[in-house]
């Protein structure tokens, strides 16, 4: 989808820095993915101590890099 958005250079050059990629594109989409991530990461933390769940995190932890990994190398197939 295209859209057309007034973003600070500065930003955008620092995200690209920072995240390794090349175009300013694979930037913002992996920040907005880890923004997402992140958030969802919080809303779960703030249910800390109000659910009983038995699970191993260490599973789910590698279960998520996993799935992020696949993410990845198919979002840089459809290029």
């Amino acid at each position: 989808m295209r859209t057309t958005l007034n973003l600070s250079e500065t930003l955008i050059a620092e995200l690209m820095k920072v995240s390794g990629v090349k175009t300013k594109t694979e930037a913002l989409h992996l920040a907005i993915s880890e923004f997402i991530r992140q958030k969802k990461l919080a809303k779960l933390r703030s249910l800390s101590g109000k659910l009983r769940i038995d699970l191993d995190w260490r599973e789910l932890e590698e279960a998520e890099l996993k799935s992020q990994e696949s993410r990845e190398r198919a979002w840089h197939g459809r290029r």
